[in-house]
């Protein structure tokens, strides 16, 4: 497609054509709602951030957050432009922005790919080494951090609604799972994605591409590790038959991610990781956003069976939690 850039009023206009039946509406999250168009240049994508989240719990975010989503776009496209889709324009006013299509055909969903058993370590790590190189390229960066101070938008997408909400169903543990927001919440080094999930990330020609950073945010690098990991464990719990491969591209992932790491030592961040990955782990069944593949009450409990033990003596090597699930699965 052609470099054309669209201005407030072009977005304004496509926008009225979807309320209007004029754009194809594409399957997403819970969050927004996006829009596909034929244009002369090609086809582009709107995405229009939604106020009330698109669960069963009452969950709102500001709407503001999309225009970080396309601050994040555009930064990491400075890092590599082959990591993220093209942006074509914002309104800001609006809270929507134009983005370049990626055709399912040439772009795979990682998410599908691992439902139906392609599932390749390597490309894992790939994920693992890209990541890690948004966060040592922003690192330490006092514009990014201004940039991206976020806290009022992060806290109740993430933090409240993940660990803060499993905490009030679990009140045993829920001084553990308070801790672990305020480490992350303090935590100051790195642009951080928020959403590094299989949904939002696509199997290009020449490696992942990233979507869906509306909770991009200048803080835990950890975070976005711990919560592309979460989804290697969940996945066993989806396609039982896949979980020795699920747990291979787990250690792939963050071993390469480790590599990377030169803003702290790796030890530093791996704890953080892996003290943080029980509590999403636990939040993905009982928080304001359960994984949608895990609705019976005995499966949930393998979840808590093995979250809870680790809440309570917190694991140093994300090796230990990995092998904990292993044991569970019965792929030890």
């Amino acid at each position: 497609m052609s470099d054309r850039k669209f201005d407030s009023l072009d977005l304004v206009e496509l926008v009225m054509a979807t309320e209007d039946g004029g754009g194809r509406p594409l399957d997403g999250g819970v969050s927004s709602d996006i829009s596909v168009f034929d244009t002369p240049d090609g086809p582009i994508c709107i995405k229009r951030a939604l106020s009330k989240l698109k669960v069963a719990a009452d969950w709102r975010a500001p709407v503001e957050r999309n225009h970080y989503e396309a601050e994040w776009m555009r930064v990491v496209g400075k890092i590599d432009a082959r990591l993220v889709p093209k942006l074509l324009g914002e309104d800001r006013e609006h809270g929507w922005f134009a983005m370049e299509y990626l055709p399912p055909a040439q772009y795979p969903l990682w998410k599908a790919q691992l439902r139906d058993g392609e599932i390749d370590p390597a490309f894992a790590a790939q994920v693992g080494a890209a990541v890690v190189r948004i966060h040592s390229a922003t690192a330490g960066r006092a514009e990014i951090a201004k940039r991206f101070a976020t806290d009022h938008i992060f806290f109740p997408i993430r933090l409240e609604a993940y660990l803060l909400a499993a905490a009030e169903k679990h009140p045993d543990h829920a001084s553990a799972l308070r801790a672990l927001v305020e480490v992350t919440g303090r935590t100051k080094r790195a642009l951080v994605h928020g959403d590094v999930s299989p949904k939002n990330i696509l199997r290009g020609p020449t490696g992942p591409v990233f979507l869906d950073a509306e909770c991009a945010w200048y803080g835990d690098p950890a975070f976005d590790l711990a919560f592309c990991l979460n989804h290697m464990l969940l996945k066993c719990l989806w396609r039982p038959q896949h979980a020795r491969a699920y747990l291979q591209s787990f250690d792939a992932l963050y071993q390469s991610y480790l590599q990377g790491v030169d803003w702290e030592p790796a030890t530093q961040i791996e704890e953080r990781t892996a003290r943080l990955l029980p509590g999403l782990f636990l939040a993905r069944v009982d928080g304001k956003s359960p994984v949608e593949y895990i609705t019976e009450e005995a499966v949930k409990q393998r979840v808590r069976k093995v979250a809870l033990p680790l809440l309570q003596t917190p694991p140093t090597r994300l090796a230990q939690v990995r092998d904990a699930w292993a044991q569970e699965m019965g792929t030890a």
